[in-house]
C-alpha cells in the first residue's frame, strides 16, 4: 500500500493510493497516517478495504508528510562509503547516530527554508524506514519485522552549522524544513529487498546524486537492531539512513550549496518523488 497525507499544514487527512494512481480519502477508517495504525493488524485491515467504495479525493492536493506525530527522527551518517570519502572521513566501524527535530519534518513538495546566516545549505536523499511496531533490542533476523514501510527523505543539512560550530550534528540537521519525508509511506509487503533501490536527486535540472542502497554500510535490518540495542523504537519513529555520493558539500573543485530559487528534485525506485523549492527563511 502507499499511504499518504493530503491537505494543508495543519489539516492534513490520511489517504491510500488505489491502482489508478487516485488518493482515496481514509477518514472514515483510520484517524491519520501515525503510530496507532501502523501495526502489521491495523495495516491488514487498511489493505481489505474497497478502495473503490472510499471517497474520490479530486483536484491537486498538496502531500503533507506521509507520517503524522513522529516521536523519534533518527538519523545514520556516513552510511555509504563512497560518500564517506567525498566527505574526507572515515568509514565507521558502526553506525553513526544523529537526530532531526521533528519541528524539521515537513511535505515532500513543500518550500525548504535557508536558515538566517546559512552559507553551507546542503542537499541529501535518503532511503527513510517508519517503525512500525515496538523495537528493544531486536536481532537483525527479526528486525524488518518491526518496519511498518518506506518513504523518500532529504535531509536537508547546513554544514557549516554541522561541522564549524562545535558540538553535535544536529544544529546543522534541524531547521524548519530540513525534513521533507514522503510523498507516501510504502508498507513493507510492497518493498521486498530495501537493499536493492535506486535513488537520484537532481538540482535546477543537473543530476548530482544517482545511487543505490546496495551500496550502504550499514543495512536496514542492522541499523533498525543496532538502533534497538540502545533505546526503543517505538511505531511511528522514523529512520533516514545515509546518503550516496553527490552531495554539494563533496563537489570539486569547489562545494556547490543551495540558493533562494533552486529547485530539488529526488527520488527513490517505487517510492516516490519530492520536488522542492528553497526559499529565504
Amino acid at each position: 500500500m502507499k499511504l499518504l497525507r493530503f491537505g494543508e499544514p495543519g489539516q492534513e487527512r490520511p489517504g491510500i493510493l488505489d491502482a489508478g494512481g487516485n488518493i482515496r480519502d481514509l477518514s472514515a477508517v483510520v484517524p491519520d497516517i501515525a503510530g496507532s495504525v501502523l501495526g502489521d493488524e491495523q495495516l491488514s485491515a487498511i489493505a481489505k478495504q474497497d478502495l473503490e467504495k472510499l471517497p474520490l479525493v479530486e483536484g491537486n492536493q498538496r502531500f503533507g508528510p506521509c507520517v503524522a506525530d513522529v516521536g523519534k527522527f533518527l538519523c545514520i551518517g556516513l552510511n555509504y562509503s563512497d560518500h564517506a570519502e567525498e566527505a574526507g572521513m572515515t568509514v565507521p566501524d558502526e553506525p553513526v547516530l544523529f537526530f532531526k527535530a521533528t519541528s524539521a519534518v515537513c511535505g515532500p513538495n513543500d518550500n525548504v527554508e535557508i536558515p538566517r546566516g546559512s552559507t553551507a545549505t546542503d542537499w541529501e536523499v535518503e532511503l527513510g524506514v517508519v517503525i512500525g511496531k515496538h523495537a528493544k533490542y531486536v536481532s537483525k533476523d527479526d528486525a524488518l519485522d518491526h518496519v511498518a514501510g518506506y518513504c523518500v527523505i532529504n535531509d536537508v543539512s547546513e554544514r557549516d552549522f554541522q561541522l564549524k560550530r562545535s558540538g553535535q550534528w544536529a544544529k546543522g540537521k534541524s531547521a524548519d524544513t530540513f525534513g521533507p519525508i514522503g510523498p507516501w509511506l510504502v508498507t513493507r509487503d510492497e518493498v521486498p529487498d530495501p537493499q536493492n533501490l535506486s535513488m537520484y536527486l537532481d538540482v535546477n535540472g543537473k543530476r548530482f546524486q544517482s545511487g543505490s542502497t546496495n551500496t550502504m554500510v550499514f543495512g536496514v535490518a542492522h541499523v533498525v537492531s543496532y538502533l534497538s540495542q540502545f533505546m526503543s523504537l517505538h511505531p511511528g519513529d522514523i529512520i533516514s539512513t545515509g546518503t550516496p555520493p553527490g552531495v554539494g558539500m563533496g563537489q570539486k573543485p569547489d562545494p556547490v550549496y543551495l540558493k533562494p530559487g533552486d529547485v530539488i528534485e529526488l527520488g527513490i525506485e517505487g517510492l516516490g518523488e519530492q520536488r522542492q523549492t528553497t526559499v529565504a527563511s
